[in-house]
């Protein structure tokens, strides 16, 4: 069964479960792996991309395949055991809509709240809002027009000032960082965080040393939503939506995972050639106009971006290449270095317990994602996909 929708239709999620999986041995997990590359034939939505064994896997189950999948999971002598971890997918986003009309937490009610999630239009006004505050130091950028023609709608934080190398003199060029927050739709908290990151950079810029000395150390490109039309749909029809909106060649199956359709390595492994799945590749190698664009406006920077993160949620993870292959690129040592200090400065802050390894070993292979293509093809080292909190919440973590 596919579920094909109209475009004037709000997805309803009334009575679908979460059920999370327990797998305890090789032949569970492959049995469900084999599952989960058909499971959108039920409409059944695995939301885990973290498949290991003894690690809890969550599967979005709606309520006319309860009692199959519960049939299947006991099946051919390969018993799985889950536990209904939400019985009401859809009483959760109706919570999360009310909670979301509340006043924000600020006196001002023309503050931007950062405590709180926005539409793509408010957080656009809020670049402009930021730009016209911070004009030394933050020039907007678009990187180009969506499928549906909205702006793809960044900025750049620069201090104007040199770097400096390690013997003290100034550097000749200035070195890039680039972060972007919500490449798959339904991840709400990725924009979030990219925000109050980039807004912490601003506010203390002058005032603490370290963010200082960061800032004018380095330039911040920030997209705070790369998949703006796939975003834009979670607010108005379909809270779980993942991919883009761009037509495919199934009628009322659209768009593609844009974390699947970089050109590298491209639909290899780890993703899907149906149009129909949240995996599907794309019907090409940059076939989503988002993707395509941001590869040229990266290649653009020619060779300055040293720095990426492609923030995601959920699970607590901070991956880096390869995720076409489990083998270990050249510079493993360096990246997983520079994973393991972000996680430890985390867990230091927060009390958060991160993993950290390649994408492939941490979660499995998924050929043409983004950490790839800007490591393989655009020679950022430290390119990394960051899942943020949290365990348990999944893609309601509080306000």
């Amino acid at each position: 069964m596919v579920i094909l929708v109209n475009a004037n239709y709000t997805r309803s999620y009334a009575n679908h479960q979460l059920w999370r999986l327990h797998v305890t041995n090789r032949e569970q997990l492959a049995k469900i792996l084999a599952f989960s590359r058909i499971a959108h034939l039920h409409d059944i939505n695995f939301w885990s991309e973290h498949f290991r064994i003894h690690e809890p896997i969550d599967v979005r189950v709606p309520p006319e395949a309860i009692d199959g999948f519960a049939d299947f999971l006991t099946s051919d002598g390969v018993k799985i055991k889950h536990v209904v971890h939400m019985a009401d997918i859809g009483a959760i986003i109706e919570r999360q809509r009310i909670l979301q009309n509340l006043p924000p937490s600020s006196s001002n009610p023309n503050d931007f709240a950062y405590d709180k999630y926005h539409t793509v239009e408010d957080i656009h006004a809020w670049v402009d809002q930021i730009v016209a505050t911070y004009p030394e130091i933050v020039t907007p950028f678009t990187v180009g027009k969506s499928y549906e023609n909205r702006d793809m709608k960044g900025f750049k934080i620069s201090s104007k000032k040199m770097a400096t190398k390690r013997d003290g003199t100034k550097a000749t060029t200035k070195k890039a960082v680039w972060w972007d927050g919500g490449i798959h739709a339904r991840e709400w908290i990725s924009p979030a965080t990219v925000i109050y990151i980039a807004y912490n950079l601003l506010s203390n810029y002058g005032q603490d040393p370290t963010i200082t000395h960061l800032v004018d150390q380095f330039d911040y490109y920030i997209l705070p939503v790369f998949n703006v039309d796939g975003y834009a749909y979670t607010w108005a029809k379909d809270r779980l939506w993942r991919k883009t909106r761009s037509k495919t060649s199934v009628p009322l199956c659209y768009g593609a995972d844009p974390n699947r359709n970089w050109d590298y390595h491209w639909c290899e492994s780890g993703a899907s050639s149906d149009p129909c799945a949240d995996t599907f590749c794309g019907e090409k190698a940059f076939s989503e106009i988002e993707t395509a664009q941001v590869a040229k406006f990266i290649t653009n920077q020619q060779g300055t971006i040293v720095h990426y993160i492609n923030f995601h949620s959920y699970s607590q993870l901070w991956m880096s290449p390869w995720s076409y292959t489990t083998l270990i690129p050249p510079q493993f040592k360096l990246q997983d270095d520079g994973s393991i200090q972000a996680i430890t400065a985390l867990t230091a802050v927060h009390g958060t317990r991160y993993q950290h390894g390649t994408i492939a070993q941490i979660i499995y292979a998924a050929s043409g994602s983004t950490a790839d293509w800007t490591y393989g093809t655009a020679n950022v080292t430290f390119s990394y996909g960051v899942e943020l909190r949290d365990t348990g919440c999944i893609f309601w973590i509080g306000e």
